[in-house]
């Protein structure tokens, strides 16, 4: 690790999706290549070189510079334009929306661009290499007892639906609380969970729709649950029947692979990849984002029938398995850089 050839930046100390991905990914391309990834927030297993030592690399030999932010690409270009590293310059975009002019100067810069759905490729004015997010296939499995984990959880019997993630506007958490509150009148069976942490400017959103639970009365059928680690996640998937996904905006959004991984259909709006994930009725459905009546047919008619939401599951799990293996990111991720590597 004292000479990586492909450098991974992470300039954002707090846990987001970019985190999330390098801290997944590279341990696991270090199989392959040597890579490390640099900067604050990464787990302490991730192959890591400081910041500070990056002027300081050898300038003989060529490496792979592969930002997924901004702040990212501009600083590879310092390193490579001022402190004369020789760097191939990629950068992955999940942005469903149009460049700035700065941005768009950036990734002019670039030696390669990787965009992680076919509709993020839509919005570069630039060639790109379509390359999906994958799961852990070993981390996220089914469950072989849900009520066993259920009962560990303390969690309810009957139908158990999900909405997982930051609670905030963007996220559509007041969308799955409406509705939650509509399909508890018509299903007496099902209760719902929402998972996931408010930051200080989201705090009076989370308290607005805790009251508007507790007006409806359903308290005890729609929970709110705190944000757990990354290494305890996937049991909150498997307590699951059914995973709600009803963000308004997203990059790419990996909470319905997740969920599918576990064997859990979903039913999802039509933002970031979920269109390219759930592309058969057999596993979930895909409706029109903040159409809440929309939301409440489909869950609704994903609630019809046990026997249909168990074959569902089975059917997600197999269509990850096919399709959206961490390997299969890893290594296309693997080839890019040593075709860079070789130009």
């Amino acid at each position: 690790m004292k000479d990586p050839v492909v450098i991974a930046p992470n300039l954002k100390r707090r846990l987001s999706g970019v985190t999330a991905t390098i801290a997944r990914l590279v341990p696991l391309q270090a199989q392959w290549i040597n890579i490390v990834a640099t900067g604050p927030g990464l787990p302490a297993d991730t192959p890591h070189i400081p910041l500070g030592r990056l002027p300081f690399l050898s300038r003989r030999k060529w490496r792979v510079w592969h930002a997924r932010r901004n702040t990212e690409m501009l600083l590879g270009l310092i390193l490579r334009d001022m402190f004369r590293l020789k760097l191939k310059m990629l950068f992955t975009s999940a942005s469903q929306r149009p460049h700035t002019g700065y941005t768009k100067w950036l990734i002019g810069k670039m030696d390669a661009v990787v965009a992680t759905s076919r509709k993020t490729a839509g919005y570069l004015e630039r060639d790109s290499q379509v390359v999906m997010h994958g799961i852990n296939l070993q981390d996220f499995v089914p469950p072989s007892d849900k009520a066993a984990v259920r009962a560990r959880l303390g969690l309810p019997d009957g139908l158990l639906l999900g909405c997982y993630g930051r609670i905030r506007h963007q996220k559509g958490t007041d969308a799955f609380v409406d509705a939650m509150i509509d399909v508890c009148g018509r299903f007496d069976t099902v209760s719902g969970i929402i998972m996931g942490r408010a930051t200080e400017k989201h705090t009076t959103f989370l308290a607005e729709l805790k009251d508007k639970v507790a007006k409806a009365g359903l308290s005890d059928r729609i929970l709110f649950k705190p944000e757990v680690t990354v290494d305890q996640i996937a049991e909150w998937y498997q307590a699951l029947d059914l995973f709600v996904a009803p963000q308004r905006w997203e990059g790419f959004g990996l909470t319905p692979l997740e969920a599918m991984a576990c064997g859990v259909p979903v039913v999802a709006t039509d933002v970031g990849a979920f269109s390219e994930i759930i592309t058969d009725p057999s596993f979930g459905k895909v409706v029109t984002p903040d159409d809440v009546p929309a939301l409440v047919e489909a869950i609704a008619q994903m609630l019809k029938s046990n026997d249909s939401l168990s074959q569902a599951g089975q059917a997600s799990r197999a269509h990850v398995e096919q399709h959206f293996d961490i390997q299969g990111e890893a290594k296309a991720l693997v080839a890019l850089y040593e075709r860079l590597l070789n130009d």
